[in-house]
């Protein structure tokens, strides 16, 4: 069984503060995706709160370039040398270091920081994720990949070297906040919840036939287009409840998924003694946000609190694993273990982009996933990796079937 790191067993460090207490140092890898950008929206509401040391992004070298002089960040990283040109002529004059390339993303992660915002979307977030958790920093988590490709190993990682997890992700941070440190053992269920997306009251042939631009229309939350496709599928909600399993230590069985179309309830927590509990927040992700930058402590985020009479009602419904076929995928690959997390996450990342590119319609999403975990079942390829290259080798090899599967 998964052993629990995590919220539940973190250092809780003093509250009090005497006098003016020095800035935090933060480091914010995906500076320029949608986390990235309310992360900057909270740094700047909190003025000489905190201080950014460093800030790493893909491929959009201007962008990068804003970030790090909207930010004051010292030192830039981006992953893509193609973008090196922008990113050098974004920041000229500024006296700010720069760098391109996969190991000067993890030179960002590794800069001496009290805390690293991991927000790089999809498995390329695992490598500067991991070397900031071996090296002992406390991450705030945006980058569910992390543990859906290697959760066992970056778990590890953690014990060995003490780096402190906190969920951003607004169900895994509502959660965090639910659970105030209890036993997991007390829990009965744990459940996230889903806003159903674009399509949670179209029929199975409409989402078949979806367009593009339909599912990259999300009802409550901004955010990319990879995580607003998954979002769409609900996939998102299956790699969530991998992560989960990961933070938590809470076992498949006792994970589960509500529909709530409202997004104003984020996660619930049945114990044993009857009691449920849910973590609330309005829609926006500065909420979570703040709350792991300023852990323990709590600031200004900049959005209010839930009216709930002025909401009226708060509905939930079961997930329909019959038109969502993505997270009835998921749900088996966590129930078996190994190394299926890995492959599911790495052939949904092909399908996504595949899809977003024109290439395959929606309904063929779930299927090139199911089709690359039963090539690499039959081929013995979903051992459980027990370490970050054993994790990376078969996420490799997922992509490459499920690009095969394409072609």
């Amino acid at each position: 069984m998964t052993q629990s790191f995590a919220p539940t067993r973190l250092e809780r460090v003093a509250t009090a503060r005497v006098g003016v207490a020095a800035p935090k140092r933060l480091v914010v890898l995906g500076a320029t995706g949608s986390i990235g950008r309310s992360c900057a929206r909270v740094v700047a509401e909190t003025s000489g709160r905190f201080v950014v040391v460093a800030v790493a992004g893909g491929r959009n070298g201007a962008a990068l370039a804003h970030s790090a002089l909207e930010l004051g960040a010292s030192f830039a990283a981006l992953a893509d040398p193609a973008g090196y040109a922008e990113l050098k002529a974004g920041v000229a004059g500024s006296g700010i270091e720069i760098a391109c390339g996969a190991e000067a993303v993890v030179e960002a992660a590794l800069r001496d920081a009290d805390l690293v915002v991991s927000a790089i979307v999809g498995a390329a977030g695992l490598a500067p994720t991991y070397a900031a958790i071996s090296a002992g920093r406390a991450v705030a988590l945006a980058n569910k990949e992390t543990l859906v490709c290697a959760g066992e190993a970056v778990i590890a990682a953690a014990h060995r070297s003490g780096a402190r997890l906190l969920p951003v992700d607004s169900e895994h941070n509502a959660i965090f906040q639910a659970m105030g440190g209890r036993d997991p053992a007390t829990i009965v269920k744990m459940t996230i919840t889903a806003s159903g997306g674009p399509f949670r009251q179209w029929s199975a042939e409409r989402i078949a036939n979806a367009t593009r631009a339909e599912a990259l229309a999300h009802p409550n939350w901004a955010m990319g287009p990879k995580v607003t496709i998954d979002s769409a599928s609900l996939m998102n909600k299956g790699l969530e409840l991998i992560e989960a399993h990961h933070l938590f230590g809470v076992p498949a069985e006792r994970l589960a998924v509500v529909v709530h179309p409202q997004s104003f309830v984020h996660g619930l927590i049945a114990f044993a003694d009857g009691s449920l509990i849910a973590g609330m927040a309005s829609p926006d992700m500065r909420t979570p946000i703040a709350h792991c930058l300023a852990y323990p402590e709590r600031i200004v985020s900049g959005v209010a609190a839930p009216d709930l009479a002025a909401l009226g009602a708060l509905t939930f419904e079961q997930a329909d694993l019959g038109r969502f076929p993505a997270l009835a995928l998921a749900i088996d690959v966590l129930r078996e273990g190994g190394g299926g997390p890995t492959v599911l996450n790495a052939a949904n990342e092909v399908a996504v982009e595949a899809f977003l590119a024109g290439r395959i319609g929606f309904s063929a999403l779930s299927r090139i996933v199911e089709r690359t975990l039963v090539a690499m079942r039959a081929a013995g390829e979903t051992f459980a990796p027990t370490t970050v290259a054993q994790a990376l080798a078969i996420h490799n090899i997922a992509r490459d079937r499920a690009l095969a599967l394409l072609a």
